[in-house]
């Protein structure tokens, strides 16, 4: 479906909550919703909305944010009700604020979880099966070009890469290049696939490039908890290759909110993406250039095998029959 159908589309479906906000605004009333500053949690929030909006009658609120200033916000002032995409390993706030009570876990809002992670072009594992592992790579380093394509300078995932590359990559002969923005290392992903050409390097989900472009997960060994912490300081004395851990991503709610609006928190209890799903979500709106509700029209018009599931059944027939 083109941009321009799915702007009417979303004009359409606008027009019928301004019509019909007021009359039902009564069934829920205000709601206030965080909106992350990352493109998959602007599409949660979107259908979020969206749903909430139209089958449960709320007046939605929604508010900027990212992970540590909305716990925290939260935690002080009991605001916004909800938050999602809560990438809870980079919020140390987060258990405090569980075992406090004052916030509730509802869901894994990403339920395959946030991935990092090394990866080869699907292409050349078809072709190579032992590039799949980390000792295949290395055995085989003018199969992936001889490069490892790594993050920026700056961020914690250069860090961590130069750390398993130091400890994995002698007398490999495989070079550790370091990016000079996450742009130029997506890029070089894109650039790869236009003529099936070798790649091997660090990227993460769900993200639109992995959504677009079939990559293959290399098996660097497993995730050590105390391995990773130490590869996560340039200081580390004993790098080791480890796996990246899952990163656990919620959706939580205030106890108050929880207490007071229990279908609506039912439904965010059920909402969740597989990364999949948001992947190949993202690279249609990558794609077509689209905004994060044209991305959440999208979603709903082609998902209808998933998002009813999510609803009370009231709210599942108002739905139904607005989206045919």
């Amino acid at each position: 479906m083109k941009v321009k159908h799915l702007k009417k589309l979303t004009g359409t479906l606008a027009l019928i909550a301004a019509f019909s906000g007021n009359s039902q605004a009564a069934e829920c009333g205000e709601v206030s919703i965080t909106e992350m500053d990352w493109d998959s949690a602007r599409v949660v929030t979107a259908v979020s909305k969206f749903l909430m909006e139209q089958g449960y009658g709320c007046t939605v609120t929604i508010v900027p944010s990212a992970s540590t200033p909305a716990l925290a916000s939260l935690a002080e002032t009991g605001k916004p009700d909800i938050l999602t995409e809560v990438w809870t390993n980079g919020a140390p706030a987060y258990n405090g604020l569980v075992e406090s009570g004052k916030i509730e876990p509802l869901t894994e809002v990403l339920s395959d979880g946030g991935v990092e992670a090394w990866w080869v072009p699907t292409y050349l594992v078809d072709k190579h099966p032992e590039l799949a592992t980390l000792e295949g790579v290395l055995a085989n380093p003018e199969l992936v070009g001889g490069r490892f394509h790594n993050c920026p300078v700056g961020w914690t995932c250069q860090i961590i890469n130069t750390n398993i590359a130091k400890a994995s990559f002698a007398d490999s002969g495989m070079e550790d290049f370091i990016h000079g923005s996450g742009e130029t290392l997506a890029a070089s992903i894109g650039a790869a696939f236009e003529n099936e050409e070798p790649w091997f390097g660090y990227y993460w989900a769900p993200t639109s490039i992995l959504g677009k472009y079939p990559m293959t997960m290399v098996d660097i060994g497993p995730h050590d908890a105390a391995t990773h912490e130490c590869n996560s300081t340039e200081e580390c004395a004993t790098p080791k290759a480890a796996a990246y851990p899952k990163s656990i991503v919620t959706t939580v709610v205030s106890d108050t909110f929880a207490a007071g609006n229990p279908e609506v928190t039912d439904m965010m209890r059920n909402l969740a993406f597989t990364n999949d799903q948001m992947g190949e979500l993202l690279a249609w709106k990558e794609d077509n250039k689209a905004s994060a509700d044209e991305a959440a029209v999208q979603f709903l018009t082609e998902y209808k095998d998933v998002w009813p599931d999510w609803l009370g059944d009231d709210a599942k027939g108002k739905l139904s029959a607005l989206i045919e």
